[in-house]
């Protein structure tokens, strides 16, 4: 272990955090740079879906391989080589002169980030104890949220005065010190496990695959009725749409690797997925929180930025700044738990922090109208920021409370899967119900207007997302558009209230502190620790 009470103590962190910000940010900052990407490289719609895509499903696709490779080969080393491998395909990306050619690229980035992403979470665990364990989660869970918020910003910054490439630049030099400060983590692996789990690993990458992909693509290619041909693997659907396979796919691949893990496991073999982690109530019930929770965040993530823009008018850098507050509350309150951890169960932090989340949800809807000023939902932002920071930083903290060291990598795999398809499934529910409140949205406040403009009108915000408001030139029209759009993104911001209020009922199934092997009683015997940098091995024990 490392004593965190120096200053070479404390370095670890500083890296983990660094590599958690590159991957986080580049996750929001493609989505401002995308119309800049399509008037340079002259991308098809298929192109600009597939650019944002295949990133989300090679990273939720790879977590909890990567993960239990960690946990056996080094996470030290998988950390180094998943920033590696992140910068390489940043250099290709900003080098790519066609949709094919950035495609691609994503996907390598997808590869890196699911290598890095699991170990930062794994090497925290493994790395500290007692009360540096708190501020170390802490420290995580503001960055995930803040980053977030703080991508938009500087994604709208440096496409508007650097073009588009300078997003995929930027990650070098950034990327660079993290590597170098990869010398100063510590290594650690499960010493114990021996061997692989190929059919494990097949399973678990076709069901998270094709369960993410029915999720993202739902809404574009429909649900159960096709709206549009789709070209997929070879196969063309035309009369069908490929979601409901995806879905069946995905369910019966998680089925069956929940069957082989468990043969697997009767029989003394390697395993991919520890199922026994589930026994443990801090995972079991943190994991079902973690889904419920991200659903409902991304409500709020997915909605504002479009009505800013779309409806409001703003630029990309405008509605980032409005953004970016909300990661002023989520670093705030990163410096705040720590503090509020020894006056209160971890539990209750998760709670304060969903309940905060709420209000601030609910605040941003009661604050949207046709005429707001964008600054008017900010405090709101900022409540919600401290919500996140609480929330995210304590709950992935009592989530892995009872994990034992030696299984931090595929436990850090798994929550960070749940996590992806919890927000997923946030962007397929909330989504849905933004796009078809917009349609019936329109048609109602232009009622009076001759049905073949109202419906012609209707469907063309429906099925832009509310893109096309900007594009609307008669004045009563698009204040009527404008109106619709404010009221639709009310009822998914109340939605999303609901489902986060959802969240604070599924934490009371949570236990109220961690576990005496990594709680704040081990603090004492952690600060006497001696400081050491280099490898060491997990005991096998439960914690």
């Amino acid at each position: 272990m490392m004593s965190p009470s120096s200053r070479k103590g404390w370095l670890p962190l500083v890296v983990l955090a660094l590599g958690t910000s590159m991957i986080v940010v580049d996750g929001t900052i493609v989505n401002v740079a995308v119309p800049a990407i399509i008037a340079d490289l002259g991308l098809t719609a298929t192109d600009v879906e597939w650019v944002n895509s295949i990133y989300s499903l090679m990273f939720a696709a790879l977590l909890i391989p990567l993960g239990r490779t960690g946990d056996l080969r080094g996470r030290r080393r998988l950390f180094a080589s998943g920033v590696a491998v992140f910068l390489a395909a940043s250099l290709l990306a900003a080098a790519a002169s066609s949709g094919p050619a950035l495609i691609g690229a994503r996907v390598i980035q997808g590869v890196g980030a699911a290598m890095v992403i699991p170990m930062t979470l794994a090497i925290i665990n493994s790395t500290y104890t007692g009360r540096q364990r708190v501020i170390g989660f802490a420290v995580w869970g503001s960055v995930i949220g803040g980053m977030a918020g703080v991508g938009p910003l500087l994604g709208g910054w440096l496409v508007t005065e650097y073009g588009w490439r300078s997003a995929f630049w930027v990650n070098l030099p950034i990327g660079a010190l993290i590597l170098l400060g990869t010398l100063r983590v510590p290594d650690s692996r499960d010493e114990h496990a021996s061997g692989h789990d190929p059919l494990g690993i097949v399973l678990a990458v076709i069901g998270t695959t094709s369960v993410v992909f029915a999720l993202i693509e739902g809404q574009k290619y429909g649900w159960l009725t096709p709206l549009r041909p789709a070209d997929l693997l070879g196969l063309r659907f035309e009369s069908v749409t490929p979601v409901p396979f995806a879905f069946a796919i995905g369910i019966a691949a998680l089925v069956a690797l929940v069957l082989v893990e468990r043969s697997r496991q009767r029989a003394g073999r390697p395993v991919l997925v520890d199922l026994t982690l589930f026994a443990l109530p801090s995972f079991r019930y943190g994991a079902m929180a973690a889904m419920v929770i991200a659903l409902g965040e991304f409500g709020l993530i997915l909605v504002l930025p479009l009505f800013l823009q779309s409806a409001l008018g703003y630029s990309a850098f405008q509605t980032g700044l409005v953004i970016a507050t909300l990661a002023l509350g989520t670093f705030l309150a990163g410096g705040m738990v720590p503090t509020l951890v020894r006056k209160a169960s971890s539990r209750a932090v998760v709670q304060i922090g969903i309940g905060l989340e709420v209000v601030g949800a609910l605040g941003i809807a009661l604050s949207l109208d046709a005429d707001m000023n964008a600054w008017r939902p900010v405090p709101w932002l900022v409540v919600y920021g401290l919500g996140i920071g609480f929330a995210s930083a304590q709950l992935t903290s009592v989530l892995m409370a009872d994990v034992p060291p030696s299984q931090s990598g595929q436990a850090s795999g798994m929550q960070s899967t749940v996590r992806q398809v919890g927000a997923a499934l946030g962007v397929a529910v909330l989504g849905a119900v933004l796009v078809t409140g917009l349609g019936s949205s329109v048609e109602r406040h232009l009622d009076g207007v001759p049905s073949q403009v109202r419906t012609a009108v209707a469907s063309a915000v429906q099925e832009s997302g509310g893109v096309a408001i900007r594009t609307l030139r008669d004045p009563a029209i698009h204040a009527a558009a404008v109106a619709a759009s404010a009221e639709t993104t009310r009822r998914v911001t109340l939605i999303a209230a609901l489902i986060l209020l959802a969240g604070v009922g599924a934490t009371f199934l949570l236990p109220r502190a961690a576990a005496p092997a990594h709680g704040v009683g081990t603090e004492a015997a952690n600060e006497d620790a001696g400081s050491t940098g280099g490898e060491h091995t997990d005991a096998p024990a439960r914690g």
